[in-house]
């Protein structure tokens, strides 16, 4: 986040590079800085003569190099925003000449979502003469974090739990979080700390029936708790599939495997080796005194077979909710 901070301060300040290519897995700091140079750098006067959004399905290298070198009219610059640049790929060298002496009242934006190949002579020249920013995926350990700072940032608070269930609920997909956040602090005002609670009653999430809390009944062996959720699993299959579950439950017995294998299990360094909040590890130290070490070994490979089974091999007729049900029954015994 450090680097975008750098560049959203750095446009805002009005110190502008005449190339910005954004470029990366994860949409949502480039839809971010994109949209922040298109809204802020003209006013809405300048913009009819001066702004120009393309597509790149739609366009070609040359017509963006013809449309960068035109000079501003009655304003100090002009804005070429050019959006799935990716789809220029394979044309995208024929851009060197422009890189190498790009028009400084032009700022030129390059929208990319994917993964170039950074090591290219074209992609080396930018890198020299404007922004080069590659929005990488965070994992599904960063996220919590990435939700804290977040709401820190504009003058909120969230509980650990609370931040937890919605990166569980939600996955990687900044955007779609960043969205959910979004309609949070429509109800709540600034200054708000947000408890699981508000997470169940306005983002439609079941802080009892949820991957979160069937982890913590497992770790504590809470085996009524335990039923009670794969139940309602069972009973809601396309709110809960079976190949997010396992690979939820696979992560955390993997990661309780790992932490049997830590010689200073304090609380902070067991969660930087795990990459968990530190607010949790109460639980996985609860967890390895439930399960030892073997036992954690058998499990991974359970649920392993699981996984197998719900991709339709050696499953025969037996029913996604049914093969939860002997997941955690083997999980106990």
């Amino acid at each position: 986040m450090t680097e975008v901070i750098k560049i959203v301060n750095d446009i805002k300040s009005k110190n502008y590079k005449p190339i910005y290519f954004l470029c990366g897995e994860e949409t949502y700091y480039i839809d971010r800085i994109s949209d922040l140079i298109e809204k802020s750098v003209l006013t809405e006067d300048e913009k009819s003569f001066n702004q120009v959004v393309l597509y790149g399905r739609d366009t070609t290298v040359e017509e963006i190099v013809s449309t960068a070198k035109r000079f501003p009219m009655m304003s100090d610059y002009q804005v070429v925003i050019v959006k799935e640049a990716q789809n220029l790929s394979k044309t995208f060298d024929k851009f060197e000449s422009y890189a190498l002496n790009p028009q400084l009242t032009t700022i030129l934006v390059f929208a990319y979502r994917d993964k170039p190949d950074g090591r290219k002579k074209i992609f080396k020249t930018i890198k020299d003469k404007g922004v080069w920013f590659e929005s990488k995926k965070l994992y599904d350990n960063q996220v919590p974090d990435w939700i804290v700072k977040v709401l820190k940032g504009q003058n909120y608070g969230i509980e650990p739990k609370a931040a937890a269930m919605l990166a569980e609920f939600l996955g990687t997909d900044l955007a779609k979080i960043n969205n959910e956040l979004e309609k949070l602090k429509i109800v709540f005002p600034e200054g708000h700390i947000f408890t699981p609670k508000n997470i169940e009653e306005n983002i439609g999430f079941s802080k009892d029936y949820n991957v979160f809390e069937l982890k913590s009944a497992l770790a504590t062996r809470n085996q009524q708790k335990a039923y009670t959720i794969i139940h309602n699993f069972a009973a809601n299959p396309k709110d809960n599939p079976i190949v997010v579950v396992s690979g939820q439950m696979f992560t955390f017995f993997a990661q309780l495997l790992q932490y049997h294998g830590l010689k200073d299990k304090s609380k902070f360094n067991a969660a930087k080796a795990l990459g968990v909040n530190p607010f949790f590890m109460d639980e996985y130290a609860t967890a390895s005194k439930n399960y030892p070490m073997r036992k954690v070994s058998q499990i991974i490979e359970i649920i392993r077979d699981m996984d197998v089974k719900s991709k339709g091999v050696g499953s025969g007729s037996m029913k996604e909710a049914d093969m939860l049900k002997e997941l955690v029954y083997k999980i106990f015994n």
